[in-house]
């Protein structure tokens, strides 16, 4: 059965259809060309019209056309809308004009880079000239980063390979420094949070070496769809950028289903499992052939998946390999088989963390399946563009979790498809960042009196810090290095934790191998010991956890049970940086620790037993605003319903934090304490989920009141009577009164006397 014909079936089946809230239908949309722009070197469009590509779309065009007048540009198209001709363009008519131009390009991921550089090697090989084009990153042998700074025109690599192995080494890359033309930086709707903000520094650092090698290079960079692409891309390079964003790509019809699992307890408003109603979706489109991929949340959700859509197409040998999952610690070897697996087709259903989000060529397949929402309209857009790349009817569907932000979406489908994208949202001058790239600046080349780092505020400040922390020294009108250490190898930038933990299967003693890797701060809640460890549908169980050698241990076992935990976290306030009436934000101090972990029935669900979970806890240092309740206000209440009370705002600020804060659901957390430690009265704490922050604290206290406003619309609103998974949380979470005590505790924080503002 086709994609067609199953969509007309669908139609006419009404237990599905009974669970649709929305169908939306974009049609199919014919491509928009413009004439090839007299400033591409004239051997590149015979060499592309053996590739088939005859004319450039409108976007293409417009974009190597702003290229050549010398400006700094931003695409932002759909995926599959051609944006690599954006690049590739100019900077090969650069390098064919002037072999000693040499073009820096940046992508997120090491998958990334690898698909793009293939790419180029394809047009390069057509035009049959000696262009050289490498990938630089931690893979690269030894032997060959000596030809690679010599000789390279293309020099492929990431934000984290530019940071630690080419700007601290740039005496090595002098060729590169002083012919450097383009820098070119795919999918920067990802470099938001502190991700972004290291990023923005990691810029001005190679933006200071260019000027001292004598190099301006320009800026070719490129985004799916997002609200503040202009904003985003001139605070990540520091410069004005034009916007591109008249997409001339043709696109087939798509059809997106919104569609909310039917429930099964009325009262409490509880409904069928997300994981196997989205089971029963890629079952669906599975059996009849039609390609697919399934995004989940989490590592457990990706294995879980994957292991019962294996059972299900198992032949008579054991194979399995139509189905295979994809996340982030699986090897790169293993991750290269499966994205060449599907580009051939050899692949039906691949089930995936947001790790296949990005913009890598993962052939032609039709559907999308989302085993929640996947937390930003942004990112929903981009993961439902990754079916229908190749034009043709493609269908997405969004299953819905009872998570309240998911209800909020599947029942308010008008404000998803109306709504822009989400702004994306970074920090550079984010004091934690900054000074480490101050550091890793004062390393690679020594700071004047009056020198800024990229137009930074506080200089001067640091550079007395660290010649206080005898880290730089002032000679004269300079400041140079002096500490033994390396400042760029202490940083991470996606994340606070730098080292990964290795796992080692030892289920065959003469035979022990490293099946993939984890960072740290998941490790406490998937690689304690006796977890149970899923990779790609196989369970192992977790034998030895070596903390401080950063390894894992674990054994293939067979048993119809995963295994899952929670953080549990504490606050401690560090510093208040602003106060008014009930409200302030300020610094604090984060403290995780997993103390138990649950036994999960594969099929369906049910709870085995409790374990628990001996390791060291984390913590670290944040932003956070927080509301405070008049003792007066208290009095009004219990204490039980006060909690509840309490909790029920908690959940209605985890739905609309992300969509006022323009951030992802995981960027915030949101917490309440009947007597708070640091206020001593009831506190509603809401605080970045990183390290140092990135300003979403600081944004949600300035706009406090409108956040209260929309969280008690969103109770008045819903249609159930005492609370449900959409609004203030489950009956069974917040009590009879839950609803209307949270509705009541709105009112009276927003009670302000005569300083209303």
């Amino acid at each position: 059965m086709n994609i067609d014909q199953l969509l007309g079936v669908l139609k006419q089946t009404p237990d599905f259809m009974s669970c649709v809230t929305h169908w939306h239908t974009d049609p199919a949309r014919p491509a928009r060309y413009a004439p090839w722009p007299y400033c591409v070197d004239q051997t590149l469009p015979p060499m592309l019209q053996k590739r088939g590509v005859r004319n450039l779309y409108t976007h293409q065009a417009a974009a190597i056309e702003a290229s050549a007048r010398g400006e700094d540009i931003v695409v932002v198209t759909p995926t599959a809308s051609g944006k690599t001709m954006c690049y590739n363009l100019p900077v090969l008519s650069a390098i064919l004009k002037n072999p000693n131009a040499r073009a820096l390009y940046l992508f997120p991921t090491k998958a990334l880079s690898a698909d793009q550089v293939s790419e180029l090697y394809e047009l390069i090989t057509l035009l049959g000239v000696d262009i050289k084009t490498f990938t630089y990153d931690g893979d690269t042998p030894a032997a060959a980063r000596r030809a690679i700074r010599q000789a390279g025109h293309v020099v492929v690599t990431n934000p984290d390979m530019l940071h630690s192995g080419i700007l601290p080494h740039h005496t090595k890359w002098v060729k590169l420094f002083e012919n450097l033309q383009y820098i070119v930086i795919d999918e920067i709707h990802t470099y938001r949070g502190v991700f972004g903000s290291n990023l923005a520094n990691v810029l001005r650092r190679l933006l200071r070496l260019c000027e001292f090698y004598g190099s301006h290079p320009q800026f070719i960079l490129c985004s799916a769809t997002i609200a503040n692409p202009k904003e985003l891309a001139e605070t990540l390079i520091g410069r004005p950028v034009t916007v591109i964003d008249d997409n001339g790509a043709p696109m087939g019809e798509r059809h997106v289903i919104f569609y909310n699992p039917p429930v099964v307890n009325e009262q409490l408003g509880i409904r069928k499992s997300v994981l196997n109603e989205t089971m029963r979706v890629a079952q669906m489109l599975l059996l009849n052939n039609i390609s697919s991929i399934v995004f989940a949340k989490s590592r457990v959700q990706v294995e879980v998946l994957t292991k019962r859509l294996k059972d299900l197409v198992r032949d008579p040998v054991g194979n399995s390999g139509r189905v295979r999952g994809y996340r982030g610690g699986y090897l790169p070897s293993e991750r290269r088989e499966i994205e060449q697996g599907l580009r051939a087709g050899r692949i039906d259903t691949v089930v995936s963390t947001n790790a296949l989000e990005l913009g890598i060529d993962i052939g032609s397949l039709t559907a999308c399946v989302l085993c929640g929402y996947p937390g930003t309209i942004a990112s929903t857009w981009q993961q439902a563009g990754r079916a229908g790349r190749r034009q043709g009817t493609s269908l997405t569907v969004m299953v819905a979790s009872s998570a309240a932000i998911d209800q909020f979406i599947v029942t308010h489908p008008q404000y998803f498809f109306s709504q822009s994208p989400e702004n994306a949202l970074l920090n550079p001058d984010n004091l934690y960042v900054l000074l480490s790239h101050f550091k890793c600046a004062a390393y690679e080349l020594p700071f004047k009196d009056g020198e800024t780092l990229g137009g930074a505020p506080g200089a001067e400040e640091m550079r007395e810090y660290l010649e206080e922390a005898e880290i730089v020294r002032h000679v004269g009108d300079t400041w140079h290095w002096q500490a033994e250490d390396f400042p760029a190898s202490e940083i991470s930038l996606r994340t606070a934790m730098t080292e990964n933990f290795l796992i080692n299967d030892i289920s065959d003693p003469a035979h022990v191998r490293i099946i993939g890797e984890m960072d740290r701060f998941t490790v406490p809640m998937l690689l304690h010991e006796n977890a149970i460890y899923l990779h790609e549908g196989v369970q192992y169980q977790v034998e030895k956890l070596d903390w401080d050698a950063c390894k894992a241990f674990v054994r293939r076992v067979e048993v119809d049970y995963y295994t899952d935990a929670d953080l549990n976290v504490s606050l401690s306030l560090l510093d208040i940086a602003e106060e008014q009436e009930n409200a302030a934000w300020g610094e604090v101090k984060v403290t995780a620790i997993t103390k138990l972990f649950k036994k999960m029935k594969f099929d369906t669900g049910e709870n085995l037993g409790f374990g628990p979970v001996m390791l060291p806890e984390s913590e670290m240092h944040t932003t956070a605003v927080w509301w405070t309740l008049r003792d007066e206000h208290a009095a009004l209440f219990d204490k039980d319903t006060l909690q509840n009370g309490m909790m029920g705002i908690a959940n209605l600020l985890r739905i609309v934090a992300p969509l006022y804060l323009m951030c992802s659901p995981r960027d915030v957390a949101v917490s309440y304490q009947v007597k708070c430690p640091f206020t001593e009265k009831p506190t509603l704490i809401l605080y970045d989920n990183c390290p140092g922050g990135v300003g979403l604290a600081e944004k949600a206290y300035k706009m406090r009141d409108i956040l209260l406003t929309h969280a008690r619309m969103i109770a008045r609103d819903c249609g159930c009577e005492h609370g449900c998974p959409s609004c203030v949380g489950p009956v069974g979470e917040v009590g009879e009164n839950g609803k209307a005590t949270a509705m009541r505790l709105i009112d009276l924080l927003l009670e302000k006397g005569d300083n209303h503002e």
